[in-house]
This record gives C-alpha cells, sequence and structure tokens, in this order.
C-alpha cells in the first residue's frame, strides 16, 4: 500500500487540448513521460470548449495547447491559474515545412500565420533561400476566426503568387479544399518532447526550483557614446525615459521587478519558473532586438540563479561579464554550479552553448592572459571544441567552429603561437590550387579533456 501511495503521487496530470491530428502526434511523445496522466480536449472549428477548459482547470497540475493559435484563444478568454504551455512552431516541424515547400514551389513568396517571422528568416538563411516578399498574418487584439485567416491566405495568393504555411489544420484543409497550395507546419515528434520537458518544469515537482530567485543585471552599452551625439540634456532624459519604459514593459513580463541603478545599469529580480518559460528554455530573448530597433541601442544582460539571493547577484556581475567580453548586445547565465549557458537569443548566429566557469590552472591562465584571452573566454572556447570532438584545426574550420571570419582565425592562431597555445602539426592538401592549409592543434586543451562526460 505504501508503495502505491508514492507512485499516485508522483503522477502529473497534464491536459493536452488540440485538433485530432496533433493530439495523435502528442500520445506518441507523451510514451517517453511515465509521469505525465493525459486527459485529451479535441477542438475543431465548430466546437467551443471553454466551459470544458475551465472545468479541467479544476483536475490537472498543467496545460498543454498542440497549435499556437489555441494557446493564443484561450489565454486571452481564460484567467489560468495553472501553468499554461505550447508547442511553438519554430524547430524541426517549420524546417522540415520549409523544405517540403522549396522542393514543390521554391520560396521566393510566402504567406504565413501562427509561425514568427524571425524563425523562418533564420531557417531560409540556413537553406541559403531569400524570400523577396513574406506576407505574416497579425494576430488582432481580439481572437481571429478560421475564415479571417483563411482569407488572409487567399487574398494573397489571388494578388501575390503566394504560398502558404499555416500552423492550424482548419486553414489547411480549406485552403486544399479551395485548390490553393498551402504547407501545414506540424510540430515533429522532438518538437513534442521538447515541449513536453517544458511543461515539467512547471508542475509541482518543480516547484520549489521555480521558485528561486533570479537576479539579472542590464547595462546600457556604450552609453556615453551614445548620449554624445545629443545636444542637450533634456534630450538625454527622454533618452532615459525610453530605455526604462522598455525595460518595464520587458519585465512585467517576468513578473519581474525592475531598479534603475545608475545611468547606464539596471537590476531586475524575478523567479527562475518565469524566467524558464518567458526565454523559451534560455533560448528567446526579444528585449535585445526590440531595444535595437526602437531606439537604436544595445543592451548586455547577465542573469544569476543562487541558492541565496546575494549568489545569485554575484552570479549575475559574473555572467555579465561575459555579455560585454562578447562586445554586447547579448546576455548570458551563471547558474547556481557556477556554469555558463547563454547566449540567451536564438536569433543571435553565435550557438547556444553550456560550459564551466571555473578553471583554476594558473600556468595555462597566465598563458592565455599573454595572448589577450580571457578565462571565460577561454571556457567557451574549451566548450566549443568539446562539443565539435576535436582538437586539430585548419584557419577556415577554426573560424567555422567560432563564428568568425578566416582573417580573424588567422591573427588569433599567431596570438595563441606567440603564447605557445597552439601548435602547427602538418598541413591539409587541397583538390584545388592554392597554398596547402596548415594544421593546428590547440594543445592547452588536451585530449582527456575532450573525451569526458
Amino acid at each position: 500500500m505504501v508503495l502505491k501511495a508514492i507512485k499516485e503521487s508522483s503522477v502529473i496530470d497534464i491536459g493536452i487540448i488540440g485538433s485530432m491530428e496533433t493530439t495523435v502526434q502528442i500520445k506518441k511523445a507523451l510514451k517517453s513521460f511515465p509521469n505525465f496522466n493525459p486527459v485529451y480536449l479535441t477542438v475543431n472549428s465548430d466546437t467551443n470548449i471553454k466551459d470544458q477548459v475551465l472545468e479541467l482547470m479544476n483536475n490537472v497540475d498543467v496545460f498543454m495547447f498542440t497549435e499556437q493559435h489555441l494557446h493564443h484563444f484561450f489565454k486571452k478568454h481564460i484567467d489560468f491559474n495553472i501553468p499554461v504551455h505550447h508547442v511553438p512552431l519554430m524547430g524541426t516541424g517549420l524546417y522540415k515545412s520549409l523544405f517540403i515547400v522549396k522542393s514543390l514551389h521554391g520560396l521566393h513568396k510566402l504567406s504565413i500565420d501562427s509561425i514568427d517571422q524571425q524563425y523562418v528568416n533564420q531557417l531560409l538563411l540556413e537553406l541559403e533561400e531569400e524570400a523577396s516578399e513574406m506576407h505574416v498574418y497579425k494576430q488582432t487584439s481580439n481572437s481571429s476566426s478560421i475564415d479571417e485567416v483563411f482569407q488572409f491566405h487567399k487574398n494573397n495568393y489571388y494578388t501575390n503568387g503566394t504560398i502558404a504555411l499555416t500552423g492550424i489544420q482548419d486553414v489547411s484543409t480549406k485552403l486544399s479544399g479551395h485548390n490553393i497550395p498551402n504547407e501545414l507546419v506540424t510540430p515533429t515528434n522532438q518538437d513534442m518532447i521538447v515541449s513536453l520537458e517544458r511543461a515539467l518544469l512547471a508542475t509541482e515537482t518543480r516547484r520549489n526550483k521555480e521558485s528561486q530567485i533570479v537576479f539579472g543585471i542590464i547595462d546600457v552599452d556604450n552609453f556615453q557614446k551614445v548620449t554624445e551625439k545629443y545636444s542637450s540634456e533634456h534630450e538625454v532624459q527622454l533618452l532615459k525615459l525610453q530605455i526604462q519604459q522598455i525595460l518595464l514593459d520587458y519585465i512585467k513580463h517576468l513578473d519581474g521587478h525592475l531598479i534603475n541603478v545608475g545611468s547606464e545599469e539596471y537590476l531586475f529580480i524575478t523567479t527562475r519558473g518565469i524566467f524558464e518559460r518567458e526565454t523559451r528554455g534560455y533560448k528567446f530573448l526579444p528585449l535585445l532586438k526590440d531595444t535595437k530597433n526602437e531606439i537604436g541601442i544595445t543592451l548586455s544582460l547577465g542573469v544569476g540563479f543562487g541558492q541565496s539571493a546575494a549568489e545569485a547577484g554575484t552570479h549575475a556581475r559574473l555572467a555579465l561579464r561575459q555579455s560585454k567580453e562578447l562586445g554586447g548586445n547579448i546576455c548570458y547565465i551563471v547558474r547556481e554550479d557556477r556554469s555558463v549557458i547563454g547566449p540567451v537569443d536564438i536569433t543571435s548566429q553565435i550557438q547556444y552553448e553550456q560550459y564551466e566557469l571555473s578553471i583554476t590552472d594558473a600556468h595555462l591562465l597566465d598563458k592565455a592572459e599573454k595572448a589577450g584571452m580571457s578565462a571565460a573566454y577561454m571556457a567557451k572556447l574549451m566548450a566549443r571544441v568539446k562539443r565539435h570532438n576535436k582538437i586539430d584545426y585548419t584557419a577556415q574550420e577554426l573560424a567555422s567552429t567560432l563564428n568568425i571570419t578566416i582573417r580573424s582565425a588567422h591573427r588569433i592562431l599567431l596570438k595563441w603561437m606567440d603564447a605557445e597555445l597552439v601548435d602547427i602539426i602538418g598541413e591539409e592538401k587541397v583538390t584545388y590550387k592554392g597554398r596547402p592549409r596548415r594544421i593546428y592543434r590547440l594543445s592547452f586543451i588536451n585530449e582527456e579533456y575532450i573525451n569526458s562526460n
């Protein structure tokens, strides 16, 4: 009897709300989550299940909407008192749909709904494509009907010759019925799993960690230089008010508290659960892009986790230092174990990564300092190299790994050679005309580190 009670207390009731098709998909993903006890509500264009959702809210621990437009609709009409999540169309499912459209129609003219335009642009870049026209359905303050979204795609097709990318099953069905070319973007099994993992973070089993204090420091990059272009103190004060308003609006989304501690630095406090959800698992931070687009300035952010407010504040300062060292307009996080994750911005060309902050080898740090490499940058470099599982590189390969130009890679390698951090171990023959490429070994990183778990 005791064992049975323990088993039952570990069960997490999750309400799954979506179309018949996406519900079938998520059932497969749920096989990887034995602690979830799913309760399903199926939605189609003819049903109104608001009352059922309200009733279900009293019997589950967390909600998962399988489609973004449903999440948007119910968030506007229901004041939820439990965590609510949805499966975003931003992963391999979107990539798959773009690839299909490219193969059948080309990606030159698109109309899209339910999908963030920046993710589409990011994937088009990876596919080495560029849409000459992209028409995005703007979600109004009131929830849009299926007919309105359908009409948007239909008008764009007949007016501009666009191919529709939709995340709504009913819209896709209606478009197909009118012989309008379209592709239904559906999440893959992996997308579903990632979303369920995030939902798991919001349940009772993670409540203690969710309520953990998160401390953040926001620094305006090159503030003194920015203010030099203003002719009066009045204009500078107006700029400060603009900055503070943008920050207040964003921190409101985090249910946080913002403090201005100087002309160019702000502190904020929130909780870890909210921060994880709003950043989509540390991968999305619109504040950086919004601030740059709206008032032409960039920010550096440092976020710290800790067992106490003091520890979180110390870690936030370390994280801010990481962001400043990379030139600003970026955010890093230092967690309670002093590991670093970031950058917290999926639109950045720098890949998201995780690495340990502490390097204690004094001799190695001395060499790195002579080469102009901080301990934080060295830790970051070691993490990237470990991810690629190699320590021998040509300048071209290193440039690709570090997301820098080949010229910068050559310049860095010369500095590292002078500091005895790398060795030349051979040359790579090329199949076309040109000089052989030198192969450099990052001798300061040993193979035991690369092969360690």
